[in-house]
């Protein structure tokens, strides 16, 4: 299971079931909550920090402005999770100059999704006097 740490964000799909085998199956997102019925009820995966509802559907894609940003522990162990469950990688992960680990995904709609790392040094995860 890929472990989120955080992240929120409702998705309206173009094909509810592909996506929910995506998002339940491939990246082993927890169910939090179901509701309604037939091929377009709703699921609402667990993030750790948020949810992510998928329900309804969409006659077209999101917009390829909208990027999901999630974080996990160690993004090449999830990087390895992924591809087992047959997931295309679509850029491997790499140390960005702002210190982030950053691997980018994409859902079944196209939608880019950034699994990032904080490592231990940076400033986002370390901060004296606190």
């Amino acid at each position: 299971m890929v472990h989120v740490l955080s992240g929120r964000i409702l998705l309206r799909p173009t094909d509810p079931a592909r996506s929910h085998a995506f998002y339940g199956r491939q990246l082993g997102l927890a169910v939090h909550r179901e509701f309604g019925t037939g091929p377009e009820r709703g699921i609402v995966y667990f993030l750790g920090g948020g949810f992510l509802e998928v329900s309804g559907r969409s006659e077209t894609p999101p917009s390829p402005a909208l990027r999901l940003w999630l974080q996990v522990e160690d993004v090449t162990a999830a990087q390895d999770e992924l591809i087992d469950r047959g997931v295309p990688i679509v850029r491997p992960p790499l140390r960005e100059p702002w210190g982030l680990i950053e691997m980018w995904i994409a859902d079944p709609d196209g939608t880019r999704i950034v699994l990032v790392e904080i490592p231990p040094d940076h400033p986002l995860r370390y901060r004296p006097g606190i």
